[in-house]
């Protein structure tokens, strides 16, 4: 709202100059306050002149506040004829606020005057006055806190007079000390000052709504002095000087130079350059040592320092803190233990080639830094050169072949650690087993083993580059010191995609074990590509393939299996799987002159990779063997068709057969003689014991589903003989057609065939007869001899009626006459009853 109050205004003071003077001077805004606190309302008035020849005298007067309108109090005409309006803004919530008379000009507002009204709180008290007493410039420089923002413009004072006493009388006063504006802060110059005498000093804050004074602060100038920081130095060593223990700062200091006269006490602070521990103050410190020897620090560390003083024993400031000295403490030796590890190669019988490998490990949070390695034979004095002299992890040198052990020791500026000796133990003890690798990430590795028995002290472990990487170039190792484990993380100098060999060794007390390797990848990629395939042979319904397998890629891992992959012509896919050593395949089962798409799959763990397709066409049939199969076809269509035929023709369902089916009567029975009854033909029979049935004009055989002969029964107390349940006869008297009022016959069981007999001609003048037989003697079951020629087929009398004349031999299980007049028998000459299966 402030820069909207200003924009307002700039915007009023350009548009007033333009306006006709008369209109000018038309209207005026009164108002009681330009400022006013905020939030409180304010009332204002606008009066119009009546000599305003440009405006109508009953204008009606108008209000904006700010853009907005606002509507008026009242509008009244006074007696001297002008009007005045009157508006009360209940509220100012704006800093600024421009207040806008109107009246109509034409389709527009006119503005006859404006007048800007400001609003805010009264001063803060200020607080938190200080004075120091800086010598460099001569002054006494106050400053002070001025407190919240009051909206308004308020100018601060620094007042003070000078005092005797407890600064409860005035005496001289000193010229107000006004602060360039936005600053909190004012000098006092020395020329008004009386350095040991009492002065009182407060801050006095102005603007549009009131006046605030701070407490007064009542002080000596030079109790209130603030010296300069000193400067630190570090002490150099000399003659008279001892050097500083390990863990000790030799430093010095000089003071400012207009302090030197006066008398002062310093503090000294200091931290460790590389870490975040706190600081750590050490004094007082008096000034006339000037140097100072600070123990009790890290060796080898690099700490720093600062320092600041004030006037001791009066009463003074605390100087700033002094710029930032860096020193480092003495080294002790190396408190290490250095675990090793070595690779020996015999030269000649008589020397080796020893590769020494070792890894320091800091047994004392305070040891001193290592410098160099110095690998000496046993009871070697310093007087002869070392084997080795090395900032490296490694060192080859030459050993003669019955030498067993070195020594190695780590050094400084402070001297050398503890010997460390180094035996060239045989590798006698028992291995590993069960080694085993997991990928834990792209960058780690986990390898694992089954412990032995006995129990090693320890286990070595070395990883690097398998091939085709150069043996033993950049290898990394580890000592595992606890035998118990059975496993152990490498994450050194592990990438991802690159093959590594591991090998673990476990050490015993006075010997080790032969060294175990394994091979693994830390992440695996697929292949980059399959193998090419290539046609061999191929024939009509056969293709042979071939491919040349890759050879090993670096980070990718070996192939787990191949997958053949072919689609004819009509888009047909087909898929085999080959193990990995595979290098060629056979399609079967092809079909001739056809076009097929071929391609290889290979795959490995991380993923898969396809080869380029292969497009093959089979080799076409010949001429004389597409005459072959083409005959195959027309003879096997052929057959189709008799088959068919003879099922069509030969159907039992069918009533009237093309020709009829005549048996062979010398090898046939009699009940194959006459046809089989169809399920349409089946008639209701009258009792074939009824004394006064009609002649008997035609016989019907059914024939059953063959079963096997039971075995042979004698004849029971009625003379019946036993017969097979695979016929059964029906005797059909008289016109099988005439509907019959005779009673039906009692059911005849499946374990007996009837059997009947017609005596006489059906032409003839007089009655025939009719003989039937109870056997139950199975067809052709017996193996008693033939009949006679004169005994074809007999039908035995039932006890009802018995022709006397018709027993032709007592012997036979019945008594049979010769069939004279039997249908589709005469004029055939039958030598015996072999085929009705002793009927």
């Amino acid at each position: 709202m402030a820069g909207l109050g200003t924009w307002s205004l700039t915007v009023a003071a350009l548009i007033v100059p333009l306006l006709p003077r008369s209109l000018e001077e038309c209207g005026r805004i009164s108002l009681p306050t330009p400022t006013v606190h905020l939030g409180d309302p304010i009332t204002a008035s606008c009066v119009i002149s009546p000599n305003c020849s440009h405006l109508d005298p009953e204008s009606q007067i108008l209000w904006k506040l700010g853009t907005e309108l606002q509507p008026g109090k009242r509008q009244r005409r006074l007696a001297d004829g002008r009007q005045e309006s009157t508006i009360t803004v209940p509220r100012l919530s704006s800093p600024r606020v421009l207040l806008s008379c109107c009246v109509r000009w034409g389709t527009s507002l006119q503005i006859l005057d404006q007048a800007e009204v400001q609003a805010g709180y009264p001063p803060a008290t200020p607080h938190d006055l200080s004075c120091l007493m800086n010598l460099t410039t001569n002054s006494l420089i106050c400053q002070w806190e001025p407190g919240p923002d009051t909206h308004l413009s308020t100018h601060f004072t620094l007042k003070s007079f000078k005092s005797r006493g407890n600064c409860q009388t005035q005496e001289d006063s000193i010229l107000n000390c006004l602060p360039n504006d936005g600053q909190n802060h004012c000098s006092i110059p020395r020329r008004d000052l009386l350095l040991y005498q009492n002065m009182s000093i407060w801050v006095e804050a102005k603007n549009a709504l009131g006046t605030s004074k701070s407490p007064q602060l009542c002080l000596v100038p030079m109790d209130v002095v603030k010296l300069e920081p000193p400067t630190l130095w570090a002490l150099a060593p000399s003659p008279e000087v001892a050097p500083p223990q390990p863990g000790c700062l030799l430093l010095r200091w000089e003071p400012w130079k207009p302090s030197l006269y006066i008398e002062q006490k310093c503090e000294l602070r200091h931290q460790p350059q590389l870490g975040e521990d706190s600081w750590v103050l050490v004094g007082p410190l008096l000034s006339q040592t000037l140097q100072y020897e600070l123990c009790g620090l890290l060796p080898s560390t690099a700490y720093v320092l600062q320092m600041r003083c004030t006037r001791w024993p009066l009463p003074g400031q605390w100087s700033d803190w002094s710029p930032s000295l860096t020193l480092t403490t003495a080294q002790r030796v190396p408190i290490v233990r250095l675990d090793t590890w070595w690779r020996q190669r015999p030269l000649d019988p008589r020397t080796v080639a020893m590769q020494l490998f070792w890894k320091p490990m800091p047994l004392d949070k305070y040891s001193g830094q290592i410098q160099g390695y110095l690998v000496r034979a046993p009871n070697q004095t310093e007087a002869v050169p070392p084997l080795c002299n090395t900032t490296e992890l490694s060192c080859t040198f030459h050993l003669p072949s019955e030498a067993r052990a070195v020594v190695l020791v780590a050094y400084n500026t402070a001297g050398t650690s503890h010997p460390s000796p180094v035996v060239f133990l045989e590798s006698t003890g028992p291995p590993l087993a069960r080694l085993h690798i997991e990928a834990r990430d792209p960058h780690s590795l986990w390898v694992g083993w089954e412990q032995p028995s006995p129990r090693p002290r320890g286990y070595v472990i070395e990883w690097g580059l398998g091939p085709p990487s150069p043996s033993g170039s950049n290898k990394s190792w580890k000592m595992e010191n606890n035998g118990s484990i059975s496993g152990t993380l490498l994450q050194e100098n592990i990438r991802p995609f690159q093959l590594y060999e591991i090998t673990v060794t476990a050490l015993y007390q006075d010997t080790v074990g032969p060294s175990q390797h394994i091979y693994a990848y830390s992440q695996e990629m697929a292949p980059s590509r399959a193998p090419e395939l290539h046609l061999k042979h191929i024939g009509k319904t056969w293709a042979q393939l071939e491919w040349v397998p890759q050879a090993p890629e670096l980070g990718k891992s070996p192939l787990t299996h191949y997958t053949i992959f072919w689609t004819n012509a009509q888009d047909q896919s087909f898929s085999t799987v080959l193990n990995a050593s595979s290098h060629g395949l056979v399609l079967h089962s092809l079909e001739p002159a056809s076009l097929y798409h071929v391609h290889l799959m290979a795959t490995n763990k991380a993923g898969a990779a396809n080869s380029t397709s292969l497009t093959l066409m089979t080799l076409a049939l010949e001429e004389s063997e597409l005459h072959v199969l083409l005959g195959l076809f027309g003879f096997l269509l052929l057959f189709i068709c008799l088959c068919g035929a003879t099922r069509f023709c030969c159907r039992p369902s069918r009533k009237n057969p093309l020709w009829p089916s005549v048996p062979d009567p010398a090898h046939s029975s009699l009940g194959s003689w006459v046809p089989t009854i169809m399920v349409e033909e089946t008639f209701q029979l009258p009792s074939i014991r009824d004394p006064g049935m009609t002649p008997i004009t035609k016989i019907t055989v059914l024939e059953e589903e063959e079963k096997k002969p039971g075995p042979r029964e004698s004849n029971d107390s009625s003379g019946t003989c036993g017969l097979p349940t695979l016929v059964q006869a029906y005797v059909l008297q008289g016109d099988p057609r005439a509907p019959s009022n005779q009673p039906r016959p009692p059911s005849i069981t499946s374990d007996q065939v009837l059997y009947g007999k017609v005596l006489g001609s059906p032409t003839g003048p007089g009655p025939g007869h009719y003989l039937r037989c109870d056997s139950t003697q199975p067809l052709l079951g017996s193996l008693s001899p033939s009949p006679k020629f004169y005994e074809n087929l007999w039908f035995q009398t039932t006890p009802l009626d018995t022709p006397e004349s018709l027993v032709p031999n007592q012997e036979d299980d019945c008594v049979f006459g010769p069939l004279l007049d039997f249908p589709l028998l005469q004029g055939l000459q039958v030598h015996g009853v072999e085929g009705l299966g002793g009927i």
